[in-house]
């Protein structure tokens, strides 16, 4: 793709990620002949669009260009004769992800933004968005690509493309670029150095790592992080709890796991350590609406012209500049190595050959290139990623469709969710709370709420009281 004036649309332009995506094209304003910026949101996060907006305005201007950064709470319109779009949206906004988070706590089941129950109601709210998005794109931007890292980002990148039919379409996460650092710092070697092969898919991948002699630096890693004599925890990830795996475990994959793995190998402390803080009334999603306070008072200084380090602290950091990153190797036809959402084709031989991984690979004017991958040795491994490919694919159905008994039977087959009468239960649960973003699930919502008294008055005494003692079957 080459264009000599690019206009790039960002969807949930009034997130507190935005001023980190606005310096990443600062970052590469030699690359990037851009000309508009355009900065969409729905009237609900008007005044956050205005603030973070206006702090754009000036960042741009600090640094001596003359973009034109527009603001609008019109998408369709938006999206005319845009070349690059990016997702970073909340249905529901943080009080979405409240529910998601409180109601499986109160059962003493994981709450989560990206995992468990919490994770596959995002998908149901958020695939519907998407392809809403995708099909203003095919009548205003036909030639536009779409650069997703909204969450839950493998998902959403799957449906995109499975479901929307938008081939230009990469996902992305900000988990592996904190994992190559990690590695740099721990060899002591240059990342530049190193050579990194990730694949799985998103919140649920495994990597290596070798040295520019040649030498695979995996082994040697595992020791160092996870063996008996390393001292502190190898968490680069703000927003889950740091607890250690179990070296024998990781040593037995042969593979560095994915952050989000703790949540899947060593659940019961991590589901330990959420319901103890939902018991002092702090879950994350309460956590980040604190910092996001924080972080939109700063953007509201009208000299504050630069990313404020307290963003670094949100959660999702490196996201939006990697964004940037792989809008300037489309461009430029970089050919930058990244991990990223994209078609399997055969890259990953144990999944299905049209879904979606996140794997490295080579990021083109024509789309990813990805690094083939091959078989997993770990039989552990592969049943699992088998399994939670499964439970994606059927969230997907289930959001596209408003198929009640392919939700029951995803949470039924996600790990993190226990099966039988307490997945209907959250399920039936959740989908009353999240009614006004679940139009696809309508019928069935207002069943539960004509045939189920006792959920409806559970979850609405659940989430207007400030009592963490009201729970169902939290042990205390």
């Amino acid at each position: 793709m080459t264009k000599d004036a690019l206009k790039i649309v960002t969807i949930g332009g009034g997130s507190s990620y935005t001023p980190e995506l606005i310096e990443g094209y600062i970052k590469r304003k030699d690359q990037l002949p851009i000309k508009d910026i355009v900065l969409v949101d729905i009237e609900e996060g008007k005044e956050k669009l205005e603030i973070v907006g206006e702090m754009a305005k000036r960042m741009v201007k600090a640094a001596g260009l003359d973009w034109n950064v527009e603001l609008t709470l019109d998408r369709k319109s938006a999206l005319k004769d845009a070349d690059f779009v990016t997702t970073q949206f909340r249905v529901g906004l943080l009080d979405a992800r409240v529910k998601d988070e409180r109601i499986p706590l109160s059962h003493g089941v994981l709450g989560q933004e990206t995992n468990g129950a919490g994770g596959m109601l995002k998908a149901f709210r958020t695939i519907p968005v998407i392809l809403e998005i995708i099909e203003d794109m095919k009548e205003q931007c036909p030639d536009a690509w779409l650069v997703n890292f909204t969450n839950p980002a493998g998902m959403v990148t799957e449906a995109a493309i499975k479901v929307g039919g938008w081939e230009r379409t990469v996902g992305l996460c900000n988990v592996p670029i904190g994992h190559c650092s990690s590695a740099s710092e721990k060899l002591g070697i240059p990342e530049n150095e190193l050579f990194f092969k990730f694949a799985g898919i998103n919140h649920f991948h495994w990597h290596r790592v070798w040295d520019k002699t040649g030498k695979e630096r995996t082994a040697e890693l595992i020791e160092i992080l996870y063996g008996p004599n390393q001292n502190e925890e190898d968490n680069h990830l703000k927003n889950i709890h740091s607890a250690s795996f179990h070296y024998e475990q990781i040593k037995d994959l042969g593979m560095l796991p994915c952050g989000y793995h703790r949540y899947y190998y060593i659940e019961d402390e991590m589901l330990q350590h959420s319901i103890e803080e939902f018991e002092r009334g702090e879950t994350r999603a309460q956590v980040v609406k604190e910092t996001e306070r924080r972080l939109f008072e700063l953007y509201k200084d009208p000299a504050l012209d630069y990313k404020p380090e307290e963003l670094s602290q949100r959660g999702g950091t490196h996201y939006s500049d990697a964004a940037c990153e792989i809008i300037a190797s489309i461009q430029n036809d970089k050919q930058t190595t990244m991990v990223v959402s994209t078609q399997n084709n055969g890259t990953i031989t144990d999944l299905p050959y049209d879904s979606i991984v996140e794997v490295s690979g080579v990021v083109t004017a024509h789309g990813v290139e990805p690094y083939n991958w091959g078989a997993f040795q770990s039989g552990a491994a592969r049943g699992i990623i088998q399994n939670m490919k499964g439970m994606e694919e059927t969230v997907i159905r289930a959001a596209v469709e408003g198929n009640y008994g392919a939700a029951l039977q995803a949470f039924t087959v996600n790990p993190l969710v226990p099966g039988g009468t307490l997945a209907k239960t959250i399920l039936d649960e959740l989908l009353y709370a999240h009614k006004d973003h679940l139009p696809q699930f309508a019928d069935k919502i207002k069943e539960i709420e004509a045939t189920q008294p006792e959920t409806v008055a559970y979850v609405d005494e659940l989430m207007q009281s400030n009592d963490p003692k009201l729970v169902a079957n939290v042990e205390n």
